[in-house]
């Protein structure tokens, strides 16, 4: 593993190729080599935890400051657009670099290196005096978001195969914790200390750091690696005989990904709902600061958003993991999106909280396509490819909305054009989502 990589050969991360038996409830193992240990696991769960709350302020404390980091490095409504985007171009950029450097060094180590880097940016992002260095310092930081949030379900299907929903649910719960501090804080921080908007963005670096203390005894850690594949019963089969054969399993991990229709639906609407998600952290406090809302109050409004991942990031994903289809939830998140942009179009500082609320219910689509990617796979290999492939491939997707709400922010003079455009944009989201949420596996499209 620690070799060198072709790029022909199969894309897995230590996982057993030969059908194993399921695992017993019981027990940590039922593969060939040991399961993890007890503390491992707990580690991990910490270890998790601290990465999750660490992989959204970046993004949401720049949010609660971006008027004054637009006026102190001259930026235009298009540029700011654009630096609302690059969270999205970095997550789809080294996204897709998550697996090949999983293969080599080990998901654990990957993390490690994503804590320092996220660390790093943060650091370095207030010294910046331009706005291209102000934009390679966030790069930076984003790079380490951008392999973490790649390899979060990869670690989950590794170490607690048969507690998908129930992991997935307490990192989602922390990251919305995180997101949700980071929009509360970031400005009464900052006016604590001097009104500087560098010192209150440096600040978050801090942090980062705690989160590298968990990770190091995890990145070299193999425990894991005999990860068994799940053995399903294929209906017309005889009762035993499952499909998770060697020449299934091959199928899965040689077979191009492009060709899976739902791998390809999950892409849509993490990109579709990822474009929600951008513009409400990117722009939603300028929307209620120009319907004249004070700084303190918006940035408080962004963390009522984000704060309603917390319990509903526990709740959806166990959830979404029970039901043999997650359509009907894709569905409510939709229409909850459309009602909170309606509000912020027709009547921003009416009802300033009821939207705020309406918008973080939807965007806990984000929990439930991470768990998707875990279900819609039935081996740890096909959760790193479909897990790397629907989060870069949907950042992509991402890129044109928040740079496109700024530019029509700016050529309008007003939030009605961009946010009918984010109305609209509800209607594909939705259709992928169902699509996405059918009871399907990669394996069997491949």
């Amino acid at each position: 593993m620690m070799g060198t990589m072709r790029d022909d050969e199969p894309l897995t991360l230590d996982v057993a190729t030969a059908p194993q038996a399921p695992p017993s409830p019981a027990s940590d193992t039922g593969g060939p080599g040991p399961g993890p240990a007890p503390w491992v696991r707990r580690l991990v769960v910490v270890g998790l935890v601290l990465a999750a709350v660490n992989l959204r302020p970046a993004i949401t404390s720049l949010g609660a400051l971006l008027k004054e980091v637009r006026d102190g490095l001259g930026m235009s409504g298009t540029m700011a657009g654009l630096l609302t985007s690059v969270p999205a171009a970095c997550f789809a950029l080294f996204g897709f670099a998550a697996p090949r450097l999983a293969r080599r060094h080990g998901p654990g180590a990957v993390v490690l290196a994503g804590m320092v880097a996220i660390t790093a940016g943060l650091l370095l992002r207030p010294f910046a005096g331009a706005t291209p260095v102000f934009l390679a310092a966030s790069a930076l930081a984003l790079a380490g978001i951008a392999v973490s949030n790649v390899l979060m379900p990869v670690i989950v299907k590794r170490y607690f195969p048969d507690r998908v929903g129930t992991v997935t649910g307490v990192y989602s719960m922390a990251l919305s914790l995180g997101t949700a501090l980071a929009a509360a804080v970031t400005v009464p921080l900052t006016d604590a200390m001097g009104g500087s908007w560098r010192l209150g963005l440096g600040v978050w670096a801090a942090l980062a750091a705690v989160a590298i203390v968990a990770w190091l005894p995890l990145a070299r850690d193999r425990s894991a690696s005999a990860a068994r594949p799940v053995a399903v019963v294929t209906a017309g089969r005889a009762a035993g005989e499952r499909t998770g054969t060697p020449h299934a399993l091959a199928a899965g991990e040689h077979g191009s990904i492009l060709r899976s229709r739902t791998a390809w639906m999950l892409a849509c609407f993490f990109g579709l709902q990822g474009t929600a998600a951008y513009v409400t952290m990117g722009w939603m406090p300028q929307i209620f600061r120009d319907a004249g809302i004070s700084a303190g109050q918006a940035g408080l409004l962004l963390a009522v958003t984000m704060v309603m991942g917390v319990p509903l990031s526990f709740v959806l994903p166990p959830l979404a993991a029970r039901m043999r289809s997650q359509g009907p939830i894709v569905v409510v998140l939709g229409a909850f999106q459309v009602a909170g942009f309606a509000g912020l179009w027709a009547a921003p500082a009416a009802a300033p909280y009821l939207w705020a609320l309406l918008l973080g219910i939807a965007n806990c689509a984000f929990p439930l396509v991470l768990t998707m990617i875990g279900m819609r796979s039935r081996t740890g290999a096909g959760v790193v490819r479909l897990s790397a492939f629907a989060q870069s491939t949907g950042y992509l997707i991402s890129i044109p909305g928040p740079i496109l709400v700024g530019t029509l922010n700016q050529t309008s003079g007003g939030w009605g054009l961009p946010i009918a455009l984010m109305i609209a944009l509800v209607v594909p989201q939705v259709v992928c989502g169902v699509l996405a949420g059918r009871n399907r596996h990669i394996e069997d499209e491949l």
